[in-house]
């Protein structure tokens, strides 16, 4: 099916305008691309859900109208209010459609695999889309991958995908696209968390332990150091007094000499 969608050139900015528009059940877009300029537009909210909504969704190619032209446009981004989710403001951009584009496209599972049928896993879908490319009239809604066949522990991977004629494949071959999965019992969550609380209890004495010896080997080590110190000092102590009293001593025994060679000068005088 293709949609067509009126629009009209937009001369009125600014986000008292854009606000207006949207309570009027209108949008603003802008289409990017093409020939011309970047074309600022307004068209209807319903349409853009219309598009949405389609089997192809964003991947849509639609025809855009305003004034005397029409181009083929696909929507290139969304901007949604965060709390609301309403959309505020839409990008389009133009598509030549002799020209290959590059689209992502939704991956689907079909077919029970034996792994979860007879086995007791599960489906772990681990990549939702692919990177491919084509011409823009042969987008694909989804790919379709066959899990029938698969077991537990095995997986499928982008490689294993087959496409449509035309269409080429971006994504890198060795992508897990989809997997098989164990499922962990309740008795194992237990079983490991006791494991784990055991182990804490083992290894939270031998830490405080550790810490303790740690303290004690630090509080020797320091009064040894402590020890030490005195030791020198008191060393340097008496070797200092020691070196002062004979000091004083040979002082005291000079000064006795000087003042008996005095006395024998004067002696000889008087003589």
């Amino acid at each position: 099916m293709s949609f067509k969608i009126k629009a009209e050139k937009r001369d009125v900015f600014g986000k008292n305008a854009s606000r207006r528009l949207r309570r009027e059940g209108m949008i603003p877009a802008i289409l990017y691309g093409g020939d011309a300029s970047n074309v600022p537009l307004t068209l209807r909210k319903q349409d853009v859900f219309m598009i949405l909504r389609s089997d192809t969704g964003e991947n849509t190619v639609f025809q855009v109208s305003f004034d005397s032209e029409s181009r083929d446009v696909m929507i290139k981004e969304l901007q949604r209010d965060p709390v609301t989710d309403e959309i505020l403001h839409a990008d389009f951009i133009h598509i030549a459609m002799d020209k290959v584009i590059q689209v992502s496209v939704p991956v689907v599972s079909v077919g029970e695999a034996v792994g979860v049928k007879a086995e007791g896993g599960f489906v772990d879908f681990i990549t939702r889309e692919v990177e491919v490319e084509c011409l823009p009239k042969d987008i694909p809604e989804h790919i379709e991958i066959d899990i029938s066949g698969l077991h537990l522990r095995q997986s499928l991977k982008a490689e294993d995908i087959t496409l449509p004629e035309g269409v080429k494949l971006i994504t890198s071959s060795d992508t897990i696209l989809v997997m098989i999965e164990v499922p962990v019992k309740e008795e194992e969550i237990e079983v490991e968390e006791e494991v784990e609380e055991v182990i804490a209890e083992e290894e939270e004495p031998e830490v405080i332990g550790k810490e303790k010896l740690e303290k004690e080997k630090e509080g020797e080590e320091a009064e040894e150091e402590k020890r030490g110190k005195e030791a020198k000092e008191e060393k340097r102590g008496k070797e200092a007094g020691e070196t002062r009293q004979e000091k004083r001593g040979r002082e005291a025994k000079e000064a006795r000499e000087e003042k008996r060679e005095r006395e024998e000068e004067k002696a000889k005088e008087k003589e």
